[in-house]
């Protein structure tokens, strides 16, 4: 168990880290987002999907985007699930889910991520900075406010990397934000 979280923890530093040296080499998202116009509408959609109550949410914003003619893939749906993985060892569920999520991140034009939680989900970042490496364009939404309580803000290695992030702690205002900027805007 603790060799496996090392590896994680060094594969999230590792990608966080080619991040940073994409920023650092002038590949802004705002930057990246003018010289390539809006093209492809396929979104990888990184999220937590660990109870109902995100599942729920989830399926919320995919629903959203698909009616603006998107077509997502999002995990707990169209990918694994580890529970769904029954009699395969634990490293071949991981290989499994590792490489399902990854090469649909880079099928991917678009990534969208879920940043709701204490801190973002460590899959979740990991898929965005794959997308955000590889060139995709990447929005992020947060409706959560635990972060806000302690007084803190998103990492700049993760906020870094979205052309745009949806931000409110009303969600019926955070709806209306995404939906306003789908009718004037494409991902």
């Amino acid at each position: 168990m603790k060799k496996r979280l090392v590896k994680l923890v060094c594969l999230v530093l590792s990608v966080l880290c080619l991040v940073g040296v994409f920023a650092f080499y002038g590949n802004s998202p705002a930057a990246m987002a003018e010289e390539s116009p809006a093209e492809g509408k396929k979104i990888y959609f990184a999220a937590p999907l660990f109870n109902e109550a995100e599942k729920e949410y989830n399926l919320k914003i995919v629903s959203i985007l698909e009616s603006y003619g998107y077509e997502v893939f999002l995990p707990q749906r169209d990918g694994y699930l580890a529970p769904d993985l029954e009699g395969r060892t634990a490293e071949e569920i991981t290989e499994m889910i590792f490489t399902k999520d990854r090469d649909e991140v880079l099928k991917a034009d678009i990534l969208f991520m879920v940043l709701n939680g204490r801190i973002p989900d460590e899959g979740a970042c990991v898929e965005l900075g794959i997308a955000y490496a590889s060139g995709k364009r990447c929005y992020g939404i947060k409706g959560d406010s635990r972060s806000i309580e302690l007084n803190m803000d998103l990492n700049p290695m993760i906020t870094g990397c979205f052309i745009e992030l949806f931000s409110d702690l009303d969600e019926d205002a955070l709806i209306d934000s995404l939906k306003e900027y789908l009718e004037h805007n494409t991902l």
